[in-house]
């Protein structure tokens, strides 16, 4: 009765790994993701991106191990043991391969709405710019953009400046919460707009710029 309580546990540990797994957040697609719509919107060379393999070609860190098949498992008990642990091996047949592709997978910035919202950022990104090189605004800690000093720009342009700072955030929530629906996961919205508020900076900026740090504070790149 122990080994069969014991089991039953061993098996449900597994599966409950399994579905965590395949709900994780995947940072480091996400990252390249936001790089390639940053370069898109400021008209940067795009980062050479990792070709796939070719039909036939396999890399041994990218092949996934063969899920333990359950009938090698179900022979050593019978009865209520051996259909229990016949079931959890089919079930997790299912659940392993689907984990392994969601760890694999990339992010999809390719929808029609990423398209457009990208292209409409990038047609006001010539207008933004000297603003941002004037100091003039600068970027924020969630993702945004914010007005950091309107004396800076002549009165004739702070209403445009005032304008173009609202259309863009506009966007860049809109960006981000598209591309978490578009991968079937709108509560990684927030990690989205996070890994891109900090790509903006990194990659985005230019020397010179401002930028909110975690505290709230004006910094120059």
């Amino acid at each position: 009765m122990r080994r069969m309580i014991y089991l039953k546990l061993l098996v449900l540990g597994l599966l409950a790994a399994c579905v965590t797994v395949n709900v994780y957040f995947p940072a480091a697609e996400a990252e390249q993701a936001a790089d390639r719509i940053i370069d898109s919107v400021t008209s940067q060379p795009a980062s050479p991106q990792p070709q796939p393999s070719k039909p036939g070609e396999s890399s041994p860190q990218s092949e996934p191990k063969e899920p333990r098949s359950s009938s090698r498992i179900a022979p050593i008990m019978t009865g209520e043991g051996s259909a229990f642990l016949a079931v959890a091996g089919h079930v997790l047949e299912l659940l392993v391969p689907a984990a392994y592709a969601q760890a694999n997978a990339n992010v999809d910035i390719s929808t029609p709405e990423i398209r457009a919202v990208t292209a409409s950022m990038q047609q006001r990104f010539a207008e933004l710019q000297k603003y941002f090189a004037s100091g003039a605004i600068g970027l924020t800690a969630d993702g945004l953009v914010d007005v950091r000093d309107l004396s800076s720009v002549p009165l004739a342009e702070r209403a445009t400046v005032k304008r173009l700072v609202g259309e863009d955030n506009r966007d860049r929530s809109t960006l981000y919460a598209e591309i978490a629906r578009a991968n079937g996961h709108p509560e990684w919205e927030s990690d989205i707009r996070r890994t891109f508020a900090r790509r903006w900076v990194e990659r985005g900026a230019q020397p010179g710029w401002y930028y909110r740090d975690a505290s709230g504070k004006w910094v120059q790149k």
